[in-house]
């Protein structure tokens, strides 16, 4: 059961690709230091949190997610839940940033419904039984997926189309994304969190594809903005079942709103950052490319302090203390880190000047 689109590219789809890709060039042509970059990677992702959750009903304010987040809050009662989906799809976030320099894979894609739904380093397995979407007021049923023993063919199905599809050049890679969040959310190989993982999909492959824009934009703002517009292009013409034409849908009414979006975003991206940076600014966009993702992520850390322990970057990285010991232990080799504090129970590292030059 392969995966094959049916959709037309449109004046509007091809006027909105072109925008992207300007979008792009500007960007890249704009000066980056190591300290704008992780404040807007860190806006980028809360904002990405915030309305991705809020598509799914999460009731906390951009302020509460912000707190939530950075722990500077002690809870919101009645809002524990809402807490957990917040955080979860943080980490998950967090996570699609070490990994979005490899091909994307089922374990992948497992791994972040993990993330979404545990709060964990977690492959989930599809769902074993029917599920449904229902309409949140009259409790309807307003779309049937495939049956639970299609799905991991379906999934194999997509993730392969995917992959060729980014290998062969072919397709647009922003074509791409929103034809694998479409069929996603079609499948629904979940019985929660399909909405969630469709959108981090949608987010690993544009980055890497190269759309990343440095991880500082958020789709999902657009998304949630525009939510009747997500539902009904998600809709298709109001197919109810999956076995009833979705799969063979024309999706060209999908990719017109999702290029428009992702249009808007790149320009408002780009004004952002522009408004944000300088021409008298450093541009270290060079250096930071010598550095792995996890390496970039880590710089984070030292935007308020000058040096970290093992728990600072285990915490930050979502990985255990023996894994951050390790990547510690292979920083110091390489000299992307020194020790600052030598003693064994106190034992702290810094920078090496190279990169501490960054700040």
């Amino acid at each position: 059961m392969p995966f094959s689109p049916n959709y037309t590219i449109t004046v509007a789809i091809a006027q909105n690709l072109v925008a992207i890709e300007t979008g792009k060039k500007q960007f890249e042509s704009i000066p980056m230091n190591a300290m704008l970059l992780s404040s807007l990677r860190k806006s980028a992702r809360l904002a990405s949190t915030h309305y991705s959750t809020q598509i799914e009903g999460n009731r906390l304010t951009m302020e509460q997610v912000t707190d939530v987040v950075s722990k500077k809050a002690e809870g919101f009662p009645g809002r524990e839940r809402d807490e957990k989906e917040v955080v979860n799809y943080y980490k998950a976030l967090e996570y699609l940033e070490t990994k979005n320099n490899k091909p994307l894979t089922e374990t992948t894609i497992q791994t972040i419904h993990g993330w979404v739904l545990s709060g964990r380093k977690s492959a989930s397995a599809y769902r074993e039984g029917q599920n449904v979407i229902k309409d949140g007021l009259s409790g309807a049923i307003v779309y049937m997926p495939p049956e639970a023993s299609e799905v991991s063919g379906l999934m194999k199905a997509l993730v392969s189309w995917i992959d060729i599809s980014l290998k062969k050049g072919k397709i647009p890679v922003p074509i791409i994304a929103a034809l694998a969040h479409y069929q996603f959310a079609s499948i629904h190989p979940y019985y929660d969190g399909n909405g969630r993982t469709a959108r981090l999909i949608t987010n690993y492959i544009l980055h890497y594809g190269g759309y990343g824009l440095k991880g500082i934009y958020s789709l999902e703002a657009y998304y949630a903005k525009n939510l009747q517009g997500y539902y009904d292009a998600l809709a298709v013409d109001d197919i109810p079942n999956y076995y009833m034409g979705r799969a063979e849908a024309d999706l060209t009414n999908f990719l017109e709103y999702f290029m428009k979006g992702m249009a808007i975003s790149f320009t408002n991206i780009v004004a952002s950052s522009k408004e944000n940076s300088s021409p008298s600014l450093q541009d270290n966009s060079k250096t930071l490319r010598e550095l792995s993702a996890k390496q970039r992520m880590a710089l984070d850390l030292f935007v308020n302090q000058k040096e970290i322990t093992n728990t600072d970057l285990a915490q930050h990285l979502g990985i255990s203390k023996r894994s951050a010991a390790t990547l510690l232990k292979k920083w110091l080799e390489n000299e992307f880190l020194i020790i600052g504090n030598p003693s064994n129970r106190a034992r702290s590292y810094r920078l090496n000047h190279k990169w501490e030059q960054l700040f």
